[in-house]
């Protein structure tokens, strides 16, 4: 057991085929792979985090190049296990930014099988922060208890417990993305949102400050509210609410750019930047993200976030 681990992430794992044009135009596709929560634990590996990933992983052919890929990325793997059902996958195309095609097939797959039996507890209690989503909810019923297990150990450990809804109209119902809300919300410290898809369907309120103030009354300490009609990430701890601005326009696939936002700030957090500085250094690696095509593999290196972050992005 690796005991010096800083975020342990649960969630699912897909094939990822990519394509700068339309699917009826393309003759072939890049092979990856993403999912939300794994494209935060390798957001936050790449930029220096020890990240555990715990997921189920089909016994087909693409396992070998899932977890290959994920050690070279120098993710702990050590409590991914193996399922007979196949991996899920994700086609998606953006031939401009303003055009996209995203196709999934994530039924009855591995991660579905993830269950509280996965979640270890000594492992967990050894890490310094937890993160999973809503999307990872989702996926099945041994899924969710799962997802409130992981931050149940946390919270009893006083091990810091993340979470994004991450609310997706293509998964979820905004009934059941609520149910899944408040099953976990009494245990989570920082919580991320998005005005466009979470706050909208989970809220009746349609305010950053209002909607912030009303989480902080139930409990949570730290909230990053994205706000893509402002342009920016309003981030509330303490009692202040400050606003960041995104760091680019120049994007051209904001797929996933909220997930790798999230491993950043998470990183950020755990190497003492405050709320707000963490907003910051997100705000950049989400931007480098988004302008290329794909999850994973248009997360930037550290050097080139750093780099940035450095000369003291306002």
């Amino acid at each position: 057991m690796n005991e010096d681990i800083d975020i342990i992430t649960l969630g699912e794992s897909l094939i990822e085929l990519s394509s700068d044009l339309k699917i009826r135009d393309t003759v072939s596709f890049q092979k990856y792979y993403g999912g939300d929560a794994l494209v935060t634990s390798v957001t936050a590996s790449r930029l220096g985090a020890k990240v555990g990933f715990i997921t189920r992983v089909g016994n087909d052919d693409f396992k070998d190049y899932l977890m290959d890929s994920w050690t070279s990325e120098g993710l702990d793997i050590s409590h991914v296990k193996i399922s007979e059902e196949p991996n899920g996958l994700y086609i998606i195309t953006r031939p401009s930014i303003n055009e996209k095609e995203v196709v999934y097939y994530r039924k009855k797959i591995a991660p579905a099988k993830l269950s509280l039996e996965d979640i270890p507890q000594d492992y967990v209690k050894n890490s310094r922060a937890v993160y999973s989503t809503g999307i990872t909810q989702s996926l099945s019923l041994s899924a969710k208890e799962a997802v409130s297990g992981l931050f149940k150990i946390a919270k009893g450990n006083d091990i810091i417990t993340a979470y994004d809804p991450n609310y997706s109209s293509k998964i979820i119902s905004p009934e059941e993305a609520k149910e899944n809300f408040h099953a976990v919300i009494e245990n989570i410290e920082i919580l991320f949102l998005s005005t466009k898809y979470d706050t909208k369907n989970l809220f009746e309120n349609t305010s950053p400050e209002s909607i912030i103030k009303q989480i902080w009354d139930l409990g949570v300490k730290t909230v990053v509210l994205k706000s893509a009609d402002k342009g920016g990430y309003y981030t509330g701890y303490n009692g202040e609410i400050s606003f960041t601005e995104f760091y680019t326009k120049d994007v051209k696939d904001t797929t996933c750019s909220g997930d790798a936002f999230n491993g950043a700030f998470l990183f950020g957090i755990l190497n003492g930047y405050t709320p707000k500085e963490s907003t910051k250094l997100a705000c950049i690696t989400a931007g480098l993200q988004a302008q290329g095509i794909g999850a994973v593999k248009s997360v930037p290196s550290s050097d080139k976030v750093f780099q940035i972050f450095k000369q003291g992005v306002e």
